[in-house]
């Protein structure tokens, strides 16, 4: 079990309370999240996958063009199931609730809420989630895998809306030194996502922002593209510059990051169309076998990001 909590000047905070049991019973694992957060500055940047964004907003229209306040409390509890070999079957439940308030001035959510493309009836907005799936885990090593896959098929149903997930990385070990990783993911829903719901991408340990930061396409702000549909691509090198396997390995890494969002409408689909990309390099530190810690910076067509992270981007 692990309790996290943090707080900023600027009205951010975030208590977290984390507790897994991968193997408490044989075959079985176990994961129970609590969650209480404010992002007093979350990016906003509207819906769709050719929103603009312009550096000059925040001199002419004030610092919050582009950020909205969120307030979010969630409790998600998930059940595993070894089937056969690598491959689990999946059960959770979540309950959470969101609310967004704008911040002073201008803000691109204020104007979407005003014209009904974010629904006021959806904020704030109480949702309560069946997840169902499947796993297939054939990693050597959870936190910092050197070989294997995970694949992942997701099925989830909230209120008034449907969520479909699917999910492949891999990981190779052609060199002693060097790992190459690959992903490849994809999203769709169905019925009426409220926003909260269309920020985040469904897997199996948790759900993410995207498409955008470091968990979906890095040298992009958190959120960038918001949608009801996702498509996401990425491959990675890492080397071990020192190299101490189960004690400690450095690790240079170069990456390339791709991803889109489908709006109303759009078939999700895997296409090269429309694509947002990024490149960076990244330091990665781990110690034993529990502790990883990334630091790096990707630059897209919109500029350039620091990214930090306790596990790989995936």
């Amino acid at each position: 079990m692990s309790f996290d909590a943090a707080a900023s000047t600027q009205g951010s905070y975030v208590v977290l309370v984390d507790a897994r049991a991968p193997a408490w019973w044989e075959g079985w694992r176990v994961g129970l999240r609590l969650t209480a957060a404010r992002a007093n500055r979350l990016g906003y940047y509207g819906l769709g996958n050719d929103t603009q964004y312009s550096s000059d907003s925040l001199t002419t229209a004030g610092p919050y063009f582009y950020r909205v306040s969120r307030t979010y409390f969630a409790a998600r509890a998930t059940i595993q199931r070894r089937v056969v070999g690598p491959l689990r079957a999946l059960a959770g439940a979540t309950l959470e609730r969101s609310d967004f308030r704008a911040l002073p001035g201008p803000s691109v959510f204020r104007n979407d809420l005003a014209s009904g493309t974010v629904d006021p009836a959806t904020v704030p907005f109480t949702d309560k989630i069946i997840r169902a799936g499947v796993v297939l885990d054939t990693r050597d090593n959870e936190l910092d895998p050197h070989t294997g896959v995970i694949v992942e098929a997701l099925f989830a149903s909230g209120s008034g809306y449907t969520r479909t997930t699917a999910d492949a990385r891999v990981q190779v070990h052609p060199v002693e030194r060097l790992v190459v990783a690959g992903r490849l993911a994809a999203e769709g829903m169905g019925g009426s996502p409220p926003v909260a719901a269309q920020a985040e991408m469904e897997s199996s340990e948790r759900p993410f922002v995207a498409v955008g930061g470091y968990r979906s396409l890095r040298g992009y702000h958190d959120g960038r593209f918001t949608g009801r549909g996702k498509l996401l691509g990425g491959l990675e090198a890492r080397y071990a510059a020192l190299w101490k396997p189960s004690l400690v390995e450095l690790k240079i890494v170069a990456f390339f990051d791709a991803g889109r969002v489908f709006g109303p409408g759009e078939a999700v689909r895997l296409t090269s169309a429309d694509l947002h990309t990024s490149a960076g390099g990244e330091i990665a530190l781990r110690f034993l076998r529990n502790s990883l810690i990334v630091v790096g910076y990707g630059r897209g067509s919109e500029g350039g990001q620091l990214v930090f992270g306790t596990t790989w981007s995936y």
